[in-house]
C-alpha cells in the first residue's frame, strides 16, 4: 500500500518515465515481505536500455527491474535507497520521508 504521495507527485512521475527520464517517487509503503521498511523510492523510465544501465551503474541488479507498461520501475529500499536519494541530490525527498 502506498500512501504520502499526491496525484500531483504521481502524474509529474509517469510524465517523466513516459517521456524515457529515469525518474523518482519516494512514498511510504508498508509490505509484511519486508519488515522495518517503511518507504520505497520508485526508479522509473520507460526506455528499458537507460533502465537497465541507470541500475548497472549504482550497482543494482537490473534483473529486478520492474517490467510493467507503462512505467517499467526499479525499487529502492533500505540504506541504498538513502544513498541513491542523495547522489541523485533529492534532498526534499530525503527531509520529506526522514531518511537524513
Amino acid at each position: 500500500m502506498a500512501f504520502g504521495i499526491n496525484r500531483e507527485e504521481l502524474t509529474r512521475w509517469k510524465k517523466a518515465v513516459s517521456a524515457g527520464e529515469i525518474a523518482f517517487l519516494t512514498h511510504y509503503w508498508l509490505d509484511p515481505r519486508f519488515p522495518g521498511m517503511t518507504t520505497v523510492t520508485k526508479v522509473g523510465c520507460s526506455d528499458l536500455t537507460r533502465l537497465t544501465y541507470w541500475c548497472e551503474e549504482n550497482g543494482l541488479p537490473a534483473k529486478y527491474i520492474h517490467n510493467r507498461s507503462p512505467f517499467p520501475h526499479f525499487d529502492l529500499l533500505g540504506p541504498k535507497q538513502a544513498e541513491i536519494l542523495r547522489k541523485e541530490g533529492l534532498w526534499e525527498q530525503l527531509e520529506r520521508f526522514k531518511m537524513l
